[in-house]
């Protein structure tokens, strides 16, 4: 494979007698290599991979600010962190697991993977790609910064009014949490668009829709729901920000404001938010199983549309949350109902999965430890939510800690512990080596102990009467016990952790010292992103496939005899491409979704301190804006491409079949213009 290289920057010619002219700023990087080949990448690969080690560091942050929490509550009295400062280490825990941590790393699998899952060889629009995660990064530091420049945001995550308005929270922490989630939202919506279009466009010959991958479907899914929720919430943060910074009165009560308004629109975002956390996470459970169990998804349709259902009926139970507001009883009857409906198919995916397993040749790995402890910790958390369908009970157990075990039960149990499992499976993939299977088995078995010692008695907790959102009690409450074990567990997960990342750096030094690439297909996987080498080379495909069952991979290894039986018909070797095509087309770098998204916090810094420095962040933004517009392809023939054998389908018979028709001929346009399309429109 000829690997971009370095050239000199692009000039325009004229007619055969213009000397050529230099294009100076809006030449296009020409670094693939080193820190400027990752800052100004296009590559779906390195932007997954740059979106996972941002999550994984804020995941250590928001692990700081929970250990503190679970310090400060370790004992009656405690006096680690005041009231205020609590209330600010206990708002940013919730807003960086959600949105810095979980929704990034989703983000990771899905811009990795997801283009290898249907044949691609990168996203519709790389630059639009690139911009998002730079986007994100930048409003996660902007929101961060917020404790450098008078505290951070203290009013929860949900950042319920009156409490979010100035005379409950004075300081600017709402100011930057309002910003910076506008900011992060920017990114998300981009990134959902790109996604689709990319699913919708760039899929294999044969990728049909009921050929999928499941986790393709289940993130497609997700980028629908992030496109329809965030402008909710964004419209949200704007009117929070127009109550703040420029004296509107839209959640004020004293001057005609409805604090239910923020209610209804944060949980029209919220609820939809909870299945953007965990149907991704489905989508890799449903991966990993068949290829450890040894035998195929079971119910594949079923899981797709239990997964479009979940989606669907999201948008619709979104009042649940708000069961104590006072709303009436005839809007509390309907979304009890809604509640208990949506259940149904979330129940669907669980029975499917134990199906999957039941009856097959297990192998416990670790990636397949995490998975089937998702189902059993997801099941656990949804039981309990179910349990709040029922307002009398959803009444009494609301603000205490019984929906803090729940919810962690839910996403920590859910989305965490399947992302762990993703990251074990994928790692080859992505980085050629495999992560340690010991180590990675006493991650697994310590985190699970931790887990269950942390969130279990929270529910003990609950039920007791201890309240959400105290920072500290009473010694005479009886809340002691169980919150010193609560405590215990969280340290014993930082334990488990602290496992992962020694288990990460060990690999990670010996592959340095031993650059052995692993086998390719290490799993003995099914679906399409394991017929590229590991790993995964910077044009994917050697040659784009045919596709023509579910899971393409697997039924190009293995056939059946007389009696059903699977029997195998090539190895492993033979199926996986060399990884060493030449002549491919690909995203050429640019500078411009790192400036376009370094101008967007001095807007922000602008608008809560001074005008002044909104200013060169809005002259940045336009002129990264029309450096993006301007900006040329790196090759001079762009859109003059030639025919290459590599860029053919290797679908064998029907790939001969199709040779010198008309069907051909479209094929081989259709497969022009998405080159094209990769090589620098300015679209993307």
């Amino acid at each position: 494979m000829a690997l971009v290289t370095a050239r000199t920057p692009l000039e325009l010619t004229s007619g055969d007698n213009v000397q050529p002219q230099p294009l100076g700023v809006f030449a296009r990087p020409t670094a693939t290599t080193g820190i400027k080949g990752w800052l100004f990448s296009v590559d779906h690969k390195k932007v997954g991979i740059l979106y996972g080690a941002a999550s994984l560091f804020f995941f250590l942050t928001g692990g700081v600010e929970a250990l503190l929490i679970r310090t400060q509550l370790a004992r009656p009295g405690q006096k680690l962190l005041s009231a205020d400062l609590y209330n600010q280490v206990f708002t940013m825990h919730g807003i960086t697991m959600i949105f810095l941590v979980i929704m990034p790393m989703i983000a990771a699998f899905t811009n990795y993977l997801m283009p290898l899952q249907i044949g691609a060889r990168d996203v519709a629009f790389p630059r639009l790609n690139a911009f998002s995660f730079w986007c994100f990064l930048f409003g996660a530091l902007f929101l961060n910064s917020s404790w450098l420049l008078g505290g951070g945001p203290d009013g929860g995550w949900f950042n319920y009014a009156p409490n979010s308005g100035l005379l409950f929270s004075p300081s600017h922490g709402i100011d930057f949490y309002a910003l910076g989630l506008i900011i992060t939202g920017i990114a998300s919506s981009v990134s959902a668009v790109n996604l689709i279009v990319t699913t919708i466009n760039l899929r294999a010959p044969g990728m049909t829709w009921s050929r999928m991958p499941m986790f393709t479907w289940m993130s497609l899914v997700v980028q629908f729901l992030l496109l329809f929720s965030l402008p909710v919430i964004t419209v949200a943060l704007f009117l929070l920000m127009l109550d703040r910074l420029f004296g509107s009165s839209f959640f004020n009560t004293a001057l005609g404001g409805d604090p239910m308004v923020w209610q209804h629109l944060f949980w029209i975002f919220g609820h939809p938010e909870v299945y953007i956390l965990v149907l991704p996470v489905f989508g890799i459970v449903s991966e990993i199983l068949p290829v450890f169990a040894r035998k195929p998804l079971f119910g594949y349709p079923f899981m797709i549309f239990s997964g479009i259902a979940i989606g669907f009926m999201g948008f619709g139970v979104w009042a649940h949350h708000m069961f104590a507001s006072g709303m009436g009883p005839m809007s509390v009857t309907a979304f009890s109902l809604a509640t208990m409906f949506i259940a149904v198919p979330t129940g669907v995916k669980v029975l499917n999965w134990t199906a999957t397993i039941y009856g097959g040749k297990l192998k416990f790995t670790t990636a397949n430890l995490f998975s089937m402890g998702l189902i059993a910790m997801f099941t656990i958390g949804g039981l309990s939510g179910v349990t709040h369908a029922f307002a009398p009970a959803d009444t009494q157990q609301t603000d205490t800690y019984y929906i803090v075990a729940h919810f962690h039960y839910v996403i920590f149990g859910g989305s965490l512990l399947g992302m762990f499992g993703g990251m074990y499976f994928w790692w080859p993939k992505a980085f050629g080596y495999k992560l340690r299977e010991g180590l990675g088995k006493w991650h697994f078995w310590i985190m699970m102990i931790g887990f269950n010692l942390t969130f279990g008695p929270m529910h003990i907790l609950g039920l007791q009467g201890m309240s959400r959102r105290i920072f500290t009690y009473s010694a005479n409450q009886g809340f002691d016990f169980w919150n010193m074990a609560a405590t215990i567990g969280a340290f014993i997960i930082a334990v488990s952790v602290a496992i992962f990342i020694w288990n990460v750096w060990v690999c990670y030094r010996d592959h340095r010292r031993n650059p052995v690439a692993c086998e390719p297909d290490p799993w003995d996987a099914r679906s399409l992103e394991w017929i590229t080498p590991c790993p995964t080379p910077v044009h994917n495909f050697d040659t784009i496939p045919v596709v023509s069952e579910v899971d393409e991979v697997w039924h190009r290894k293995y056939g059946h005899d007389e009696a059903g039986r699977p029997v195998p018909i090539a190895t492993r070797a033979e199926v996986v491409q060399k990884g060493d095509a030449e002549g491919v087309h690909l995203p050429s770098p640019s500078y411009w979704p790192i400036v376009l998204s370094a101008g967007l916090p001095l807007i922000g810094y602008g608008l809560i301190f001074s005008l002044a420095w909104a200013i060169p962040g809005g002259i940045l933004v336009l002129v990264a804006l029309f450096g993006w517009v301007m900006e040329p392809s790196t090759d001079p023939d762009a859109g003059h491409h030639d025919e290459h054998p590599s860029d053919a389908a290797d679908g064998g018979d029907a790939a001969a079949e199709l040779e010198g028709s008309e069907e051909a001929e479209v094929a081989d346009q259709a497969e022009d213009a998405k080159t094209v399309e990769l090589e620098g429109a300015p679209v993307g």
